[in-house]
């Protein structure tokens, strides 16, 4: 497997961008959907600050993943895909990458409007990005559950046509994104050797 994508599949890097974002997605969801339920105190305030770090930890990793896509370019639509598909395909891409970046900005802003410091796994801190508002923080808090719930669909879209190309259509759209080497490809069958009945060049009429 080579490290740039290639015509045919995504490269080892490509590889390794999609499927880390993809588990701190998933770890995301969890701690977003049960954050708030937690009793207040240290544990909170921890699950917290760590669904805050994963956020950042994301939005660095979508900026990262679409400079490498603009270096590396993408393997081109396998072989037989209707025109209609790879354009829904690209536009879908495109609405997950602004997803995957608005929604990080929009915690970003709601804890900024809140007046709350923002670190990074307790490393480092982070500038506000938003001035202390009540009403900002009410618009940003909106938009940020909103966002997550437009992705979470758009997710489930885009696996449950990765899976519909791997189970009924047979082909390359999900093996192209995952580790290991490339299907391969039959060679060509031998020819058929002329019938006995079959006229030689040599013969003569």
């Amino acid at each position: 497997m080579t490290l740039k994508n290639t015509d045919e599949r995504w490269g080892a890097i490509s590889q390794l961008f999609h499927w880390v974002i993809v588990a701190l997605i998933l770890v995301m969801a969890y701690l977003g959907l049960t954050m708030g339920d937690l009793p207040n105190g240290p544990r909170k305030i921890n699950v917290y600050a760590l669904h805050k770090s994963i956020g950042l930890t994301i939005l660095a990793l979508v900026v990262l993943r679409v400079a490498w896509r603009l270096y590396a370019g993408a393997p081109a639509a396998v072989p037989g895909t209707p025109t209609w598909q790879q354009r829904i395909a690209s536009v879908t891409h495109v609405l997950l990458y602004a997803l995957l970046l608005a929604i990080p900005l929009s915690g970003w802003v709601l804890n900024s409007s809140a007046g709350y410091p923002l670190q990074w796994f307790k490393l480092f801190n982070l500038p506000a990005i938003a001035g202390r508002s009540d009403r900002v923080h009410e618009l940003a808090e909106d938009a940020h559950e909103l966002l997550f719930w437009i992705l979470v669909a758009l997710v489930l879209a885009h696996a449950a046509a990765a899976f519909y190309h791997h189970l009924f259509q047979n082909d390359d759209t999900l093996r192209r994104m995952l580790p290991g080497r490339r299907k391969a490809i039959a060679p060509p069958p031998d020819p058929v050797p002329p019938s006995p009945t079959q006229d030689s060049p040599d013969e003569t009429v």
